[in-house]
């Protein structure tokens, strides 16, 4: 796990000093080495910059950037190939020579083998980029769910590109100008999805792409090299309960211990639910040793899983860690958040996810994670939800549901209850309804909040790339994994485990589980209000019913209190009309009339007075 970030410069300004200024603020990501190089060719100036943090081959020999035997190909690398071992004795068959025991060289060696198509080979998480000095091309290339990062900047006969965006900052070059879409996209769902970024020219990589400069003409172009539609849109598997549980289990045991593979200490963050318990529960079965688990504690009940974690662990027999949080140490990551998720970013449980890494990197340098078993077995709360609506609207004649729509969403701003109602009632699909509900803003407050005459209707949903033919269960989970698990869940946890020098690794996304339960029944993911069907059956041969069977609880912290208690006096400060002036891109009675209306009434959506918090406090941290 490291930091990447370099930039080819067709003007020639951008020198080895700029690059070495932006690497250096990667170094969370890498505490262990770092390096740049830059390259001056007739055609522009090439730099590339890593971060290292160790995990395989701790020797120099897995120093970045990393060569190929004749010089000619140059790469840098953040994240892990798993399989790295079985394709090195693949290369080796075919003639070629490794000196390290980095997963690094034997990409080195399988794009000098196979070009940049060897990427389908791989089974990892990755960002990686390959300058090839023989055809003059760049490769930036992502891994299929988008678990590492990579933004790029191209305008103005410069690219940059780099693990996070703070790396931009160093550059020269670089226009901070607002993009205003993707501003809207963070009122909306509380992140900017991909591709857009919250500046103007700059983007994330798409999961799945690699994207190709030709330096000789300066074109940048992308592709897709895989997409998880391709298998939701397949015909669905025949198979039974049993022969569905037994297969996961093989593949679940691949995928878990593929993610054990390090030379520094591994352990696994446990929740005590179904996810994290049963990772923690197959690795344990495996190993020969206790397994290391890492739980945050929090004094309110209502957020609180360190007992629940506590008996799974207990029961696997687990070298089991907890740690109790206090207020004061949960506020206090609360002014870092914008440093380390350098664009505005509002899924509050970044905090606990900061802390839960902090914690396990005192022991750990690499920690497994249970995300993307909801988006993947269906295993949240909101399905309840659609499937509810569904059978509402069944009953609701057509001619009756234009017209209330429209009435409900012409009611005042401050009816968002309404107003969603009434976008409810005119979607013709359930994607639609789940887009809905996933909003923090109506687009009418969006709209209301945003001080531009340009008015944006945004959604998380290309409907036109949904396999809207398909179930609706499924079709729901392949919206979600495209667009909440990517540009929230992912980005949450690389930032959080990163700002502690930790590596996160997510088996739920080993792509052989996401393409195999892609094409199962949606009735052995969602079984009559059951959710996560398939993975409860598999975690019950491990861990009895009874210490599992509890509601479910999301990863969360009591946001509410605290903004009207401790944080109370940042809110004032920072949603304040003096720093609203500051930027003039938010409308000043809007936004005071909406925090004033929470800090009074004990009934108001505390999501919306945060996303505004963490809005101004990243303005306040990159724009000024």
């Amino acid at each position: 796990m490291c930091g990447i970030n370099g930039f080819c410069d067709f003007n020639k300004r951008l020198q080895k000093e700029d690059i070495e200024k932006a690497n250096e603020l990667l170094q969370h990501r890498g505490p262990d080495d770092g390096e740049t190089v830059v390259f001056q060719t007739p055609d522009a100036h090439i730099g590339l910059g890593h971060r290292r943090l160790s995990i395989l081959d701790l020797s120099s020999l897995g120093h970045q950037p990393m060569y190929s035997d004749d010089k000619q190909v140059v790469i840098i690398l953040n994240g892990e190939i798993y399989n790295f071992k079985e394709l090195r004795c693949q290369l080796e068959g075919k003639g070629h020579r490794f000196i390290s025991n980095s997963d690094t060289e034997v990409i080195v060696k399988s794009y000098l083998q196979y070009g940049i198509e060897c990427v389908q080979q791989f089974i990892g998480m990755f960002a990686f980029v390959v300058y090839d000095m023989r055809l003059q091309k760049i490769f930036l290339c992502r891994d299929r769910a988008g678990v590492k990062p990579l933004y790029y900047y191209f305008a103005n006969g410069c690219l940059l590109f780099a693990s996070e965006l703070k790396a931009f900052h160093q550059y020269k070059v670089f226009k901070k100008e607002i993009e205003p879409k993707a501003v809207s996209l963070f009122l909306s769902y509380g992140y900017i999805k991909e591709p857009y970024s919250i500046f103007k020219n700059t983007h994330k990589l798409s999961p799945g792409h690699y994207a190709i400069l030709d330096i000789s003409n300066q074109q940048l172009q992308l592709h897709q090299y895989w997409n998880v539609l391709d298998y939701y849109n397949k015909p669905v598997i025949d198979i039974g309960e049993e022969e569905a549980t037994d297969h996961l289990e093989k593949l679940l045991t691949s995928a878990f211990e593929y993610r054990m593979v390090s030379d520094v200490p591994v352990g696994v963050f446990l929740s005590g639910g179904y996810d994290s318990s049963l990772v923690s529960a197959i690795l344990q079965k495996n190993s020969m040793n206790k397994i290391k688990t890492f739980t945050i504690g929090f004094s309110e009940d209502k957020y609180n899983e360190a007992e629940h974690a506590k008996a799974v662990a207990h029961y696997l027999g687990t070298d089991h860690h907890e740690y109790y949080c206090s207020t004061k140490e949960a506020l206090e990551i609360i002014p870092t958040l914008p440093y380390f998720y350098d664009e505005p970013f509002g899924d509050s449980s970044a905090i606990p996810t900061i802390l839960v890494s902090r914690f396990a990197r005192q022991q750990v340098t690499v920690a497994l994670s249970a995300d993307a078993g909801d988006e993947i077995f269906a295993g949240y709360r909101r399905y309840d939800q659609l499937v509810k609506i569904k059978k509402i609207k069944q009953y609701i004649p057509s001619f009756l549901a234009r017209p209330s729509s429209k009435i409900l969403q012409q009611l005042p701003v401050n009816n968002p209850r309404y107003a969603k109602l009434g976008e409810i009632l005119s979607a013709e699909t359930e994607v639609e309804i789940s887009d809905t509900l996933s909003r923090h803003f109506t687009p009418k407050q969006v709209n209301a909040l945003l001080n531009t005459t340009e008015k944006f209707k945004v959604s998380l949903i290309d409907l036109d790339n949904i396999p809207l033919k398909s179930d609706f269960i499924n079709t729901v989970l392949a919206a979600d994994y495209k667009t909440y698990l990517a540009d929230d869940i992912l980005t949450k946890v690389d930032r959080a485990t990163m700002s502690a020098g930790l590596e996160g690794r997510e088996p739920f996304l080993d792509q052989r589980i996401v393409e195999w339960a892609a094409q199962l029944p949606s009735s052995l993911k969602y079984n009559k209000g059951n959710k996560k069907y398939v993975l409860k059956k598999l975690t019950h041969r491990y861990l009895p019913e009874k210490i599992m069977d509890r509601p479910k609880m999301g990863f969360g912290i009591p946001i509410n209190k605290w903004l009207r208690g401790e944080l109370k006096p940042l809110v004032m400060d920072i949603i304040s009309r003096k720093n609203l002036q500051k930027h003039n891109l938010l409308n000043e009675d809007a936004v005071i009339s909406l925090r004033d209306n929470y800090l009074n009434s004990s009934e108001s959506d505390t999501s919306q007075l945060w996303l505004l918090l963490m809005f101004q406090m990243w303005w306040n941290q990159w724009m000024e």
